[in-house]
C-alpha cells in the first residue's frame, strides 16, 4: 500500500524511539495498531453498505424497466432472475415471521396437569 522498504521501517522506528522514548513507544505502537484496525473495520462496513445500495438501486431500475415493459414474455432471463428475487424480497417483508405449525398448534394447548388428591 505504501510501498515502504525495511530502511524506511527502521528510520520511523529510531525516530520514535528518539521522540516518544523506550517507556512510551510500545503504548503508542498499540494505540496506533488498535486505530488503524478500527479504520480498516469503519472502512470494509461502509464498502458493504455502499455495495447493498447500489444493489439495491439496481433492482428498482430492472422493477423500472420490467413495469415499461409491455411484453412479459420478451424480457431478458436477467430481468427475469431480478423480478423473481424482488418479489421474494417483498414477500418476505410482508410476512417477517411465520412461526411453523406445530409451535402454533402446541402454544393453543392447555396444560393438563391435575394435582391429585390427598386422602
Amino acid at each position: 500500500m505504501f510501498d515502504m522498504g525495511f530502511w524506511e521501517l527502521l528510520v520511523i522506528a529510531v525516530i520514535g524511539l528518539l521522540v516518544l522514548g523506550p517507556e512510551r513507544l510500545p503504548g503508542a505502537i498499540r494505540a496506533l495498531q488498535r486505530n488503524i484496525a478500527k479504520f480498516r473495520a469503519f472502512s470494509s462496513r461502509m464498502e458493504a453498505e455502499i455495495n447493498h445500495e447500489l444493489r439495491v438501486k439496481e433492482l428498482h431500475e430492472h422493477l423500472k424497466k420490467i413495469e415499461t415493459a409491455e411484453d412479459m414474455e420478451n424480457l431478458s432471463p436477467e430481468l427475469k432472475r431480478s423480478l423473481e428475487e424482488l418479489q421474494r424480497a417483498a414477500d418476505s417483508v410482508r410476512h417477517p415471521y411465520a412461526p411453523p405449525a406445530d409451535d402454533q398448534s402446541s402454544e393453543n394447548k392447555t396444560p393438563t396437569n391435575k394435582k391429585p388428591k390427598d386422602s
